[in-house]
C-alpha cells in the first residue's frame, strides 16, 4: 500500500467500491462493514468477488494490537456465552489457512482453551482425526492432525473460527463429520462477519435440530453480498481484461503507465507505482535490493508453532513468557532508523508472527504492521476503492503436498516499509525460499532491510500411554432411504457416509487421463453422471420389459440357492452400486416365496483397495459374519471375485474376525468365476444401462484420504437432483411383477443347478488375458467384459473399441446407441465366450484422443 493509498485511507475511500460499481454488488448490513471488509477480484472459477477483511492480517497489514484485540474480544464473548464451567471445558478449532490465527487468539479470549486449526500440509506420522472440503475455495482439502487424539474426544463444546460466515456450508460439513464421531451437545460458530444470505440463515437451526445438538454464532458484524445473476461472467471477464492490459514484454514492470493498474509477474514487479529490478534489466533505474538477514528467535523448545498439532494452555503460557525476549532479538536487528516495519507471516503460520509482531509493538518506536502471505490468487488493482493494492509473486517454498505452485503476498509492494520481518517455519526454509525468484528477494526489491525468523516445525510425538485414549470409534448406524436413496428405508441400509455436498465430479477425460497415468485411482473422483437421451431412455424400458420375467427367473434362483446352501438365516450384503438393486429384488423374492425379511445393507469395495473394513466390523458388531451373503449383479472377469477373497482374508489378519465367506452371489457370472449365481448367460440386464437414475440415485463409491478417515465408512453422493428422472423404483416393481409368472421355472431351474458342477472354470478371465495381448492393450484392467461392463466403458470411461459376439441381437442395442453417439466402433468376433467385450483406450490422454473423448486409432 503506497503513501497515496494511505492518504486514500484517511479520506475515507471505501476499499469495495471499485468492484462494487464495476459489478453490481452490493455490501448491505452493519455500519461497521465497510471498516471492516473491502472488496476484490478473485482468480477463481467459482466465486468472482472476495471478501477482504481489514483487520484479519491476511491480505491487509494492520496493527497486530487490532487483529489479536478482535480474536480475543470475540473469545470473550464466546466465553460469556458458554458461561464459566462449559468454558473451561471448551475446544477451539480454527481453519486453515485464513483463520488460524484468529481461532488461536479466540482461544486466548477463551482462557484456558486447546486449540487445534485444519491444515493442508500432511505430517508424516500424524494419525489423522477427521478431514473435510471447502466448496468455493481454490484449495479445498483440509485435515485435521491433532498429536493427542483425546483433544476432540471430550464433550464439552466446540468453537469452531472461521473468518467469515458465507453459506455455512464448510462449518456444517465440518460439524457433521466431527459430530459422528464424537458428538457433543453443543457447538458454538464464530466468525468476524456473518455474510449469509436471507436463504442460507435458517440453515443453522435446522441443522442444530437435526443433530440434536445445540448451535450458537458469535460474530463481530452481520449483512449480505447482494450479487447480479451475471456477477461470475462479468468478474471474469473483467480480470481477464485487466491481466491483459497487465501483460508486458518479459522483464518490463507490467502495468508501469497503466494507471489504475496494478498486476505482478514472475519477474516480481508488483504495481503502477512499484518498481523491481530484474538481472540484467538493461537501463534499469530502479533502487538496488535490500539487505536480507537473519536473527534468531531463540524459540522455546518443545512450544508448538502453531495449533497444526494442538496447542495447550500449558504451551501458551511458555510462549507469554519468552515473547519479550524474542521480540527483543528482532529489535536489535532491525536499522535504527526503521520507522515503519512490516511482520510477515506464512500462510497457515499465523499466531507466532502476529504475537512477535504484537511485542514488537511494544518494543520499538515505530509502526509495527502484520500481514502474512497466502495461496490465495486475487486480482491486483491500484486504486483507492479497490481492496488488493499490490502484488508479490513467488514460488511456493515449503515442497507443498500439492505440487509446486505460486504464492502471493498483498499490499506489501509500494507501502513504504523501512524493514520486513519474514517469519516462517523450518518446513519452509528452503533453497526456493532463498532463490532469485523466492520471497525473499522480492521482498528485498521492496524494502532495504528483510529479516528472516525462523520456527521450528513441530513435530508430534507418538502419544504417551498417560494420554487418554480415543474415545472408542463409534460407527453410525445404516443411511436409509428418503434421506440417503430414493429406496424405502426397509429395502437397504446404506454401510457409507453421505459426501453429497463435496464436489468429487471430474470430466470422463480428464478422469481416464489422470488413473491411466499413476496419478489418481479411479475412487477418488466420480464422473459426471450421464444423462440419457430419449432415445436412450426408450430402449432402456424396451429392454426392461423384454427381459423382466428373464431378470425375475435368475432373482429367483440365486435366492433359493442362497437360502438353501449358504445360510437359513442370510444377511444380504450387497456391494454397492451395482449390487444394490440385485440385493433388494432377493430381498422381495425372500419375502414374496418364504415370508423371509433378511436384513440387506450395501458396502463399498473397491479395485486393489478391497473392502470397506469398518463395514465389516459393523456387520461383525451385528450379526454372525457367517450368515453373511456379499451380493453383486453380475461378474466380469472375476476382478472383484479375487479383491473380496484377498480383502476378507487381510480383515482375518488384522481384526482376528472369521466367519465372512468371499463366496459373492451374482445374478449373473458370464466369466465363470463363482458358485451361487442365477444364470451363467451374458444378457442385458437393464440396470446396467443407467447410472444412479437406477440405482437409488447413489454414485459409485469413493474412497480418498482427505475425505475417509481410519474409522470413517466410504462415501457416496445422493443425486436428489435427479429425481425428476428416476427409475429406480419402476426397475425393481417391473422384475417383482413377474415373480408369480416365473415361480415354477425357478423351481425347476434350482431343482438343476443344485444338482449340476458349478465350480468357476475362470473362462471369462482367460478369455481377457488373450484380447488384451491380442489387441496389444497389455493391461487386463482396460479390458471390460461382458454387457454390463462395456455398458459402464461406455457410460464412464473413454471407450477405444467394442467387440461383439457375431450374431449378437436385440441385448447390444444400447451399446451400438452409445457407441454410435461417441464414435466407438463395434468389431464382431467369432468365438467371443461373452455376448460383448468393451476396451477402454489403452493410451489415452487428452491430446492423442481429443478432448470429446472419442476414440482414435492407435
Amino acid at each position: 500500500m503506497t503513501e497515496r493509498a494511505r492518504a486514500d485511507e484517511r479520506a475515507g475511500v471505501w476499499s469495495g467500491s471499485w468492484v462494487a460499481e464495476r459489478l453490481g454488488v452490493e455490501l448491505a448490513g452493519d455500519d461497521t462493514l465497510p471498516a471492516l471488509l473491502g472488496l476484490a477480484l478473485r482468480r477463481n472459477p467459482k466465486r468472482a468477488h472476495l471478501l477482504v477483511s481489514n483487520v484479519l492480517g491476511k491480505h491487509v497489514p494492520q496493527s497486530p494490537s487490532v487483529v489479536h484485540g478482535h480474536g480475543v474480544t470475540l473469545g470473550r464473548r464466546v466465553r460469556d456465552l458458554l458461561g464459566a464451567e462449559a468454558a473451561e471445558r471448551a475446544v477451539v478449532l480454527g481453519y486453515a489457512e485464513t483463520a488460524t490465527g484468529l481461532g488461536h487468539s479466540v482461544a486466548d479470549g477463551l482462557g484456558t482453551a486447546p486449540y487445534l486449526h485444519s491444515t493442508r500440509r500432511p505430517v508424516a506420522g500424524a494419525a489423522r482425526a477427521g478431514g473435510f472440503e471447502e466448496s468455493h475455495s481454490h484449495a479445498t482439502s483440509h485435515l485435521l492432525l491433532p498429536e493427542d487424539p483425546a483433544l476432540l474426544a471430550g464433550d464439552g463444546p466446540l468453537v469452531l473460527v472461521d473468518d467469515e460466515f458465507s453459506t455455512g456450508n464448510t462449518v456444517l460439513n465440518t460439524v457433521r463429520a466431527l459430530h459422528e464421531r464424537y458428538p457433543r451437545k453443543r457447538y458454538v460458530v464464530v466468525s468476524l462477519v456473518d455474510m449469509r444470505s436471507p436463504a442460507d440463515a435458517g440453515r443453522l437451526e435446522d441443522f442444530a435440530r437435526e443433530i440434536g445438538a445445540r448451535v450458537d454464532l458469535v460474530t463481530a458484524a452481520s449483512g449480505t453480498v447482494r450479487l447480479p445473476d451475471d456477477v461470475l461472467q462479468k468478474g471474469q471477464e473483467l480480470v481477464a481484461r485487466y491481466e491483459a492490459l497487465a501483460a508486458g514484454p518479459a522483464g518490463e514492470s507490467r502495468g508501469a503507465g497503466k494507471p489504475g493498474l496494478a498486476q505482478s509477474s514472475r519477474d516480481g514487479v508488483t504495481g503502477a507505482d512499484a518498481t523491481a529490478p530484474g538481472p540484467d534489466r538493461a537501463g534499469a533505474s530502479a533502487p538496488a535490493p535490500g539487505t536480507v538477514a537473519r536473527v534468531d528467535l531463540h524459540w522455546p523448545a518443545g512450544v508448538p508453532d502453531g495449533g497444526r498439532h494442538g496447542f495447550t494452555p500449558a504451551h501458551r503460557e511458555r510462549l507469554e513468557a519468552a515473547l519479550p525476549g524474542m521480540a527483543g532479538r528482532i529489535a536489535e536487528a532491525l536499522p535504527t532508523d526503521a520507522r515503519r516495519v512490516l511482520v510477515l507471516g506464512f500462510e497457515e503460520l499465523m499466531y507466532a508472527p502476529l504475537r512477535l509482531a504484537r511485542e514488537l509493538q511494544h518494543t520499538v518506536d515505530a509502526d509495527v504492521r502484520y500481514s502474512t502471505t497466502t495461496r490465495s490468487p486475487v486480482l491486483a488493482v491500484d486504486d483507492p476503492g479497490y481492496a488488493i493494492r499490490t502484488r508479490l509473486v513467488f514460488p511456493a517454498h515449503d515442497d507443498p503436498a500439492d505440487g509446486p505452485g505460486e504464492r502471493y503476498a498483498y499490499n506489501v509492494a509500494g507501502a513504504g516499509f523501512d524493514a520486513v520481518v519474514a517469519v516462517v517455519d523450518s518446513a519452509a526454509d528452503t533453497p526456493a525460499l532463498h532463490a532469485p525468484d523466492g520471497l525473499l528477494a522480492r521482498l528485498a526489491a521492496h524494502s532495504p532491510h528483510v529479516l528472516l525468523a525462523v520456527v521450528p516445525s513441530y513435530l508430534p510425538q507418538a502419544p504417551h500411554a498417560s494420554h487418554a485414549p480415543e474415545r472408542p470409534p463409534m460407527l453410525p448406524e445404516p443411511l436409509r432411504g428418503p434421506d440417503f436413496s430414493s429406496y424405502a428405508p426397509d429395502e437397504v441400509g446404506w454401510l457409507l457416509q453421505d459426501l453429497s455436498d463435496v464436489t468429487l465430479e471430474a470430466p470422463t477425460e480428464e478422469r481416464e487421463e489422470a488413473i491411466q497415468s499413476g496419478g489418481a485411482h479411479y475412487a477418488e473422483s466420480l464422473p459426471v453422471e450421464y444423462q440419457p437421451s430419449e432415445q436412450y431412455q426408450e430402449l432402456f424400458h424396451a429392454a426392461l420389459q423384454t427381459s423382466a420375467a428373464r431378470l425375475a427367473r435368475a432373482v429367483g434362483a440365486v435366492t433359493e440357492i442362497v437360502l438353501t446352501e449358504r445360510s437359513p438365516r442370510p444377511v444380504l450384503v450387497s456391494l454397492a452400486r451395482a449390487g444394490t438393486p440385485v440385493g433388494i429384488l432377493m430381498r422381495r423374492w425372500a419375502q414374496y416365496r418364504h415370508g423371509r425379511d433378511l436384513p440387506h445393507y450395501a458396502v463399498s469395495i473397491v479395485r486393489g483397495r478391497g473392502i470397506d473394513a469398518n463395514a465389516l466390523r459393523w456387520l461383525a458388531d451385528r450379526h454372525d459374519p457367517a450368515d453373511v451373503v456379499f451380493v453383486d449383479g453380475w461378474t466380469g472377469k472375476g476382478a472383484i471375485t479375487r479383491e473380496l477373497a484377498a480383502a476378507l482374508s487381510d480383515f482375518e489378519s488384522t481384526d482376528g474376525v472369521t466367519g465372512f465367506d468371499p463366496e459373492i452371489a451374482v445374478l449373473a457370472d458370464p466369466g465363470s468365476c463363482v458358485r451361487t449365481y442365477g444364470t451363467r448367460d451374458d444378457f442385458l440386464i437393464p440396470s446396467a444401462c443407467l447410472n444412479s437414475t437406477v440405482s437409488g440415485l447413489i454414485s459409485r463409491t469413493v474412497l480418498r484420504a482427505d475425505l475417509v478417515g481410519p474409522h470413517d465408512f466410504h462415501g457416496a453422493k445422493f443425486y436428489r437432483e435427479l429425481a425428476g428422472a428416476d427409475l429406480s423404483t419402476a426397475f425393481l416393481d417391473a422384475v417383482t411383477a413377474r415373480f408369480p409368472d416365473v415361480a415354477d421355472t425357478v423351481d425347476a431351474q434350482v431343482k438343476d443347478l443344485l444338482s449340476a458342477d458349478r465350480s468357476p472354470t475362470w473362462e471369462g478371465w482367460a478369455a481377457v488375458e488373450r484380447i488384451s495381448e491380442e489387441y496389444g492393450i497389455h493391461d487386463v484392467n482396460l479390458v471390460k467384459p461382458g454387457v454390463g461392463e462395456t455398458t459402464r466403458v461406455m457410460l464412464r470411461r473413454v471407450p477405444w473399441k467394442v467387440l461383439a459376439r457375431a450374431g449378437a441381437g436385440a441385448d447390444l442395442d444400447h451399446v451400438r446407441l452409445l457407441a454410435d453417439q461417441r464414435g466407438v466402433p463395434v468389431e464382431e468376433v467369432a468365438d467371443l465366450p461373452y455376448t460383448c467385450v468393451g476396451l477402454i483406450h489403452p493410451k489415452y490422454t487428452r491430446g492423442a484422443t481429443g478432448a470429446d473423448g472419442k476414440a482414435v486409432a492407435l
